[in-house]
């Protein structure tokens, strides 16, 4: 399997080798044309000016004079190339070096090459002069005019165009070793910056391998190199890792406390039945203890009903808009109060009620609210003394509605308030062996309140201990 790293080197070096190959072959081109342009160019400039010199040396059409030929040795030496000047008829009569032991003397070049110049006025070419050279060359030829415009002889310079081909070789082969220095530089520059664009990568790879084995902590290193995009996503994954973390803790803690909370009525009811089963309990004693069986199976069945709760409201991760409706808080509150009428009766509870009498209606969903309303009102109920005081109270502030249920009884430790609301927190320590707390109601309570996106707090001083939470309050 290619990595990004591999693909983004080997897309880099392809287009690396093709740029450089088709500059190359587009330069070569250039010098080759440039050059070959250049010397056909610097050859017809001289030829013509030597074939005008001749042409001011010459009497009666001698074109072998004594200073024409220093002349044009001086010019084939500064110009680097080979001259040579022929007669009327084509015959080599001077050429540039002579005092080295020219060889072309006396020779005849072909009749269609001198027709060709003497009709055309000169000729640029690239070829072979038969007769003269056996090389390829560049070869420019110009005619002598006599007095009289009739031609006397020509002027014939060429170099080989082996020269050029050698220049041309030359700067080749520095282009190509440039181009190995370069490719070799930006490969390795691409190489490091693949690495550094990948390593971020490898780092979220590495760590989600670490976290789907069990690791939770693992996490994506942050570096002020990583690019903004790539920093994005590893923040977003450290934010997930950090949720996901959160939850299973909050999992295992939740499984934890509820096989802990299921083991003594389990427990209770396992001895109970298999006292019954095997003789150990009477039967004269075994309605006793089948009502106690069947109160441990009712109190089982609140805590499946409790769970089930808390999973859906977290699971919806808030209260849709389809479920929200407009009603009357004090209605609900004092629907409520009607149900707890016996409770507070055995107990003897002065109950002080302050609500507005005209309506107060909020928009939300009325059974969580009014489960909200409910479990405060049991957990003051049930931690009331007897002939304790139980307030209820509705008022208006802004857009806001408070509403707030309160009770007499021990005050509760301020370390111990913000545990109120925790999964399975007791509140009173005291009463730890009371069968009827779960400590689930408070926390029920809490997630039904945020997920309206309200608040809930608690107080307790001078033996009051006060819940209060908000809705919003609509026309």
């Amino acid at each position: 399997m290619k990595t990004t790293f591999s693909r983004t080197f080997f897309t880099a070096a392809v287009i690396l080798m093709v740029a450089f190959t088709l500059l190359g072959t587009a330069f070569q081109m250039f010098i080759q044309n440039y050059l070959t342009d250049t010397t056909i160019s610097n050859l017809s400039a001289d030829a013509h000016a030597l074939a005008e010199l001749a042409s001011a040396y010459s009497y009666e059409g001698d074109l072998n004079n004594s200073r024409f030929r220093i002349n044009l040795n001086i010019a084939a030496r500064v110009s680097d190339v080979d001259a040579v000047v022929c007669d009327d008829i084509g015959r080599v009569v001077l050429c540039s070096d002579m005092e080295s032991g020219c060889n072309h003397v006396g020779m005849q070049v072909n009749r269609d090459f001198l027709e060709k110049v003497y009709t055309e006025n000169g000729d640029i070419s690239e070829g072979l002069i038969r007769g003269l050279y056996q090389d390829n060359r560049y070869i420019v030829s110009v005619p002598v005019k006599g007095p009289t415009g009739e031609p006397i002889g020509m002027v014939i310079l060429s170099t080989p165009t082996q020269t050029t081909a050698n220049i041309i070789h030359r700067i080749s082969n520095m282009y190509m070793m440039a181009t190995v220095v370069v490719v070799l530089v930006a490969v390795l520059a691409v190489s490091l910056f693949a690495r550094k664009q990948s390593q971020p990568l490898k780092d979220m790879a590495r760590a989600a391998y670490h976290f789907g084995h069990g690791r939770l902590d693992a996490r994506v290193p942050i570096s002020e190199n990583y690019s903004e995009e790539v920093e994005e996503l590893a923040v977003a994954f450290n934010n997930m890792a950090s949720l996901l973390q959160k939850s299973e803790y909050q999992r295992q803690e939740f499984v934890a406390n509820v096989s802990h909370e299921l083991k003594t009525p389990m427990t209770t009811i396992s001895g109970y039945i298999d006292g019954i089963l095997d003789g150990t309990i009477p039967p004269e004693r075994q309605e006793k203890y089948l009502q106690i069986v069947s109160d441990e199976t009712k109190r089982l069945s609140r805590l499946v009903r409790s769970m089930l709760d808390i999973s859906r409201l977290q699971d919806q991760g808030g209260v849709p808009e389809e479920q929200k409706i407009h009603f009357d808080l004090t209605e609900a509150v004092g629907q409520v109060l009607i149900t707890f009428e016996q409770k507070i009766n055995e107990k003897s509870l002065d109950v002080q009620v302050d609500m507005p009498m005209h309506p107060v209606h909020t928009r939300a969903n009325k059974d969580a609210v009014t489960q909200v309303i409910y479990n405060l009102l049991d957990n003051a109920v049930k931690f009331s003394p007897e002939k304790g005081v139980l307030g209820i109270r509705v008022r208006e502030s802004g857009r806001k509605v408070y509403i707030s249920v309160s009770n007499q009884g021990q005050t509760i430790p301020a370390e111990e308030l913000p545990l109120v609301f925790d999964r399975f927190h007791k509140m009173d320590k005291s009463r730890t062996q009371n069968r009827d707390g779960w400590g689930l109601g408070l926390y029920i309570v809490k997630t039904i309140v945020c997920s309206h996106g309200e608040n809930i707090g608690v107080t307790s001083r001078d033996g009051t201990t006060e819940f209060t939470f908000t809705m919003p309050m609509v026309n």
